[in-house]
């Protein structure tokens, strides 16, 4: 019995050695990766997020530190849906092709430019806006090595066949040239209404496009990946017949949009998927799983995968505004940018309107706490939210005389619960804990260690990740225009 007990020990410690990991935790969807010099680079989308697209840095795949973002300031033709940028590295510059939604029209496939990974990223606009919509830009050259622009029609969002789009470009990358061929579309049955987010590598005489198809995103995702292949960029493309390749198995589900990199001599891909356990809540992560071409020319992931130094999802941060900057790990709503100021190791949030002005942090596991230390002001609200976004949202907040808990959905505002307090010239500790994903409570402390439940009836926050994010903790700030919302500190802890 004990001889049965030591091997399912060590057989068990040996599956949580080799389990995949993901090498970027939390909301890290679409990811795109690069070589320069001997440091790789990623990107991903940011969907209604900002600043647009994260900028990590790395030196062996597992690690990642972000550095900066490819549009602190957004663009000026843009205005939501920031997806899915694509990087890339030729002849000292770097490039950026995105998605993002025009103003006053659809999606486009957008490109900047830069002479480092970390930048400053210069813009040059839209390259391609299809009436129904244009994601997914992808550059390749040709076996004659003219470059070209891969992309993806938007029809499955008016019910249509997707189809993937070649279009020749100019050396500049400032504009699309010649006619656009058609290379493959959704046709069979596992890509139900769309394939998408299109990564072209060559090998042995052979184009290969590793792709996605299926539904991408939510707890019903049907997410795969699948492979075509042709000897010439312009096709005919043929897809293999024992796709998908790559699906949801262990802890992971609904795999797909990512680059292909090499490390070391090996084949790695650099794609999506969803936790199982944390699922919608912390969004699409980060994973890093290795490939080899096989003896009949088609493509096989193995069992191979790159996971970070340390994989814990137990940590604790804490913010005191000490910096001259924002941490980068802060991000706001495209739609309201809030001005603040960091001044003697406080944040001052300036409020212009009465709405709901936040910054937040991903999260990534099921299990998290996040405290707000705030002084009180007589005209604002102050305190800790759970955010999904500007008209999705749950928060405990401060005033000098009473901290009002308030619950908004699909915009509509709802109170849960106003508790006097005496605050004033007092420092208040709003603590919001969750667990499991979907059970959220709320306390406070006037010394930051005694807290004091706020208790309310039991609210469901299901629905709080969009289709296409997770949800963030952060610090939301709302009241009289001109008034001024001051926080000390912020404390997240991941369980």
């Amino acid at each position: 019995m004990k001889r049965l007990s030591i091997s399912l020990l060590l057989v068990t410690l040996f599956q949580l050695a080799n389990a995949q990991r993901a090498v970027v935790h939390g909301d890290f969807a679409d990811p795109s990766v690069i070589k320069v010099g001997d440091t790789y680079y990623s990107s991903a989308t940011s969907s209604n997020w900002a600043p647009a697209f994260p900028i990590m840095r790395s030196t062996d795949l597992k690690n990642w530190q972000q550095t900066g973002s490819i549009f602190p300031d957004l663009t000026s033709w843009a205005d939501f849906y920031y997806w899915a940028p694509e990087l890339s590295y030729e002849n000292g510059k770097v490039y950026a092709y995105y998605t993002a939604h025009k103003k006053g029209g659809n999606l486009c496939v957008g490109v900047a430019s830069a002479d480092s990974p970390e930048g400053p990223f210069k813009d040059h606009g839209p390259l391609v806006c299809q009436e129904v919509g244009s994601i997914d830009g992808f550059p390749v050259r040709d076996e004659n090595n003219k470059l070209h622009l891969i992309w993806k029609e938007d029809g499955n969002s008016v019910n249509k066949p997707t189809p993937i789009w070649i279009q020749p470009m100019n050396e500049e990358r400032t504009a699309l040239t010649g006619k656009k061929r058609e290379l493959f579309r959704n046709d069979t049955r596992w890509e139900a209404n769309l394939v998408e987010g299109v990564s072209v590598i060559k090998n042995n005489g052979y184009f290969y496009a590793i792709y996605a198809a299926a539904g991408c995103c939510g707890p019903g995702c049907t997410y795969a990946t699948g492979i075509a292949r042709s000897k010439k960029l312009m096709g005919p493309w043929e897809k293999y017949t024992g796709n998908p390749i790559l699906t949801g198995r262990s802890d992971w589900m609904c795999p797909g949009h990512g680059t292909a990199i090499t490390h070391q001599g090996k084949n790695y891909f650099m794609y999506h998927a969803y936790d199982r356990a944390s699922n919608k809540y912390t969004g699409r992560q980060a994973l890093i799983q290795g490939f080899e071409f096989t003896a009949d020319n088609w493509i096989r992931f193995t069992d191979e995968y790159l996971s970070p130094t340390d994989s814990s999802t137990t940590y604790t941060i804490t913010d005191d505004f000490d910096k001259d900057k924002l941490d980068l790990q802060w991000s706001w709503s495209v739609f309201n940018k809030p001005a603040f100021q960091l001044k003697d190791g406080r944040i001052g949030m300036q409020l212009n309107d009465d709405r709901e002005t936040f910054i937040a942090r991903k999260i990534n596991s099921q299990n998290y706490e996040a405290t707000v230390e705030t002084i009180p002001v007589k005209n604002a609200l102050t305190g800790v939210a759970l955010i999904g976004d500007d008209k999705n949202l749950i928060y405990a907040a401060a005033k000098q005389d009473s901290i009002r808990i308030m619950l908004i959905k699909n915009g509509a505002k709802s109170s849960l619960g106003t508790f006097p307090v005496a605050a004033t010239g007092k420092h208040v500790f709003l603590k919001m804990n969750v667990e499991n994903n979907t059970e959220i409570r709320f306390s406070y402390s006037l010394n930051g260690s005694d807290f004091t439940a706020l208790n309310i009836a039991s609210p469901d926050i299901t629905y709080l990740p969009p289709w296409d994010r997770a949800v963030r903790a952060g610090i939301l700030a709302k009241g009289v225009q001109g008034e001024v919302a001051v926080v000390e500190g912020f404390v997240f802890k991941s369980n």
